[in-house]
């Protein structure tokens, strides 16, 4: 690793760590109004959401949400995968548009991409980083015969695919806008993949 890699992963993870400090400053008040929203309408448990995902060098980390969809939406998922459409949707593209196991609460925070900002702890932890490609569940990857190179760096909150994604694009797309930014990171591109993802979601 050259010198101009070694200063851009160390310009970008102290970037991480001084905007996750501010975002977790932020966490607590957004929390505690989410809460309120939540027990208002009488759903009373836990507002995050806590799920596997897969880090950096294949290694596993607990990534952060705001939960989003019912209780036992594993298990629902289950048995919506017993529909061949739902399979199908699911087998292309690793989600189901109008999922029926999304909170009305839940499609508010999704659509403002609000539900993402509690990972902003896993950044200051150093699991993820603000850009980078998307975290995987595991065996995901493998299943639609992705590069490897796709966890030699660390997942991110937002990124290149996250700015460019298109809404009938196949999970080969999604793979690919994915490579080149592993490819092609700098701090410029970091930049622009959080300039434009600012933009799309104001």
């Amino acid at each position: 690793m050259n010198n101009r890699r070694y200063f851009y992963y160390f310009v970008k993870r102290l970037f991480d760590i001084v905007l996750s400090l501010i975002g977790i400053i932020l966490l607590i008040p957004f929390s505690l109004l989410i809460k309120i929203i939540y027990l208002l309408h009488l759903d009373f448990k836990s507002i995050f959401y806590i799920q596997e995902r897969i880090g950096k060098n294949g290694e596993p980390f607990k990534l952060i949400k705001y939960r989003t969809m019912v209780l036992d939406s594993d298990k629902k998922l289950n048995e919506l995968l017993k529909d061949k459409k739902y399979k199908t949707e699911w087998d292309n593209k690793q989600k189901i548009n109008n999922d029926p196991r999304i909170t009305k609460i839940g499609k508010l925070l999704r659509k403002h991409a609000i539900d993402e900002i509690p990972q902003v702890m896993n950044i200051f932890l150093g699991s993820m980083s603000f850009v980078g490609p998307r975290p995987l569940i595991k065996g995901e990857l493998e299943k639609h015969n992705g590069d490897k190179k796709y966890n030699s760096i660390k997942p991110g909150l937002t990124g290149y695919w996250i700015i460019n994604r298109k809404r009938d694009e196949s999970y080969k797309d999604r793979l690919n806008l994915e490579y080149y930014y592993i490819d092609n990171q700098s701090i410029k591109l970091d930049l622009i993949c959080l300039i434009k993802t600012i933009s799309k979601i104001i």
